[in-house]
């Protein structure tokens, strides 16, 4: 039987959107204004830290990150706050042992933080198991991630077995994580639909427009039964981030599962981020705005020959 409860769509501009199309070098200033109408969507969840966040906010911004969880949080109490946890890296480049990542994990739990997204680069699943046993330690929800990419080892098999890995971990819920926007319409299709067959927790799919599959790629795992999709709203969206949320809903038009997201107030937020937009606009480029079929090729995002 097809599946008809309408998709869940989680939303990014409070942090992938921004890192992906300007440098992660959105403030927490430029994010108040709109964060209660953020909340007020309903979406699945928003996610607002983990990733490069605090590093930018650290490094570039002079801002404390916890004290944007804590404003964040404070202003949108009523939809869940996701991060993406680098599993033993936290949310740096190094590995930490293992009382450092529980420390993290139980700070930032306690600073409102409600779903981790948490990964292994290299989908070593020994690098994520003391973080996920953390999150669950703390009471909240430990997602597991299938990073995806295309290669002799990554295949659909090899993905099952994964996802099955991470149910069994304790995982309550699985992302496949297309860092790269390689997934194909077919593949996101057959990737889902073996997953549901396999495991019983809910699956979501995250990718990048960069190569201009991913709206696509979204539809086809939405026709395959996928329980949500990470969309963020324009022009913190398309082209190096995740699909536009009006876009996605627009696709899904006459779709049993379509969404429905209050259209003019996600107009009135798109509208607020387009004058954020241009204050970023030394960290913004056009090169991130537009399909680049060559990461088909290379699998390398961003790849120019200048």
């Amino acid at each position: 039987m097809a599946e008809t409860t309408p998709v869940i769509f989680n939303n990014t501009v409070l942090r992938d959107g921004h890192q992906s199309l300007a440098a992660t070098r959105m403030r927490t200033e430029q994010m108040i204004p709109v964060v209660e109408k953020l909340d007020n969507l309903q979406f699945g969840a928003l996610e607002t830290w983990g990733g490069a966040t605090i590093d930018s906010c650290l490094r570039f911004l002079n801002e404390n990150p916890f004290d944007r969880l804590d404003t964040l949080k404070k202003l949108s109490p009523n939809t869940p706050h996701m991060m993406l946890l680098r599993g033993q890296n936290i949310v740096q480049y190094t590995s930490f042992p293992d009382d450092v990542v529980e420390s993290f994990i139980k700070c930032s739990a306690n600073h409102g933080m409600d779903i981790f997204r948490v990964f292994d680069a290299l989908n070593d699943v020994r690098n994520i198991r003391t973080a996920v046993k953390a999150v669950k330690e703390a009471g909240k929800h430990a997602q597991g991630v299938i990073c995806y990419t295309t290669s002799p080892v990554h295949t659909i098999g090899n993905f099952l077995k994964l996802g099955v890995e991470l149910e069994a971990m304790g995982c309550d819920s699985v992302c496949i994580k297309d860092m790269a926007g390689l997934i194909s319409p077919s593949r996101a299709a057959d990737l889902v639909k073996n997953l549901k067959e396999k495991i019983k927790i809910p699956i979501v799919l995250h990718s990048h427009s960069t190569a201009g599959m991913a709206a696509a790629s979204y539809y086809a795992a939405i026709e395959s039964g996928v329980d949500a999709v990470d969309t963020s709203i324009a022009p913190f969206a398309n082209g190096t981030g995740q699909p536009d949320t009006l876009l996605m809903q627009s696709m899904l038009e006459t779709s049993p599962r379509k969404p429905d997201y209050d259209t003019q107030a996600l107009a009135e937020i798109g509208d607020h981020f387009k004058k954020v937009y241009l204050e970023l606009d030394a960290f913004t480029h056009a090169k991130n705005e537009k399909v680049d079929a060559d990461i088909l090729v290379y699998q390398v995002p961003g790849r120019n020959d200048e």
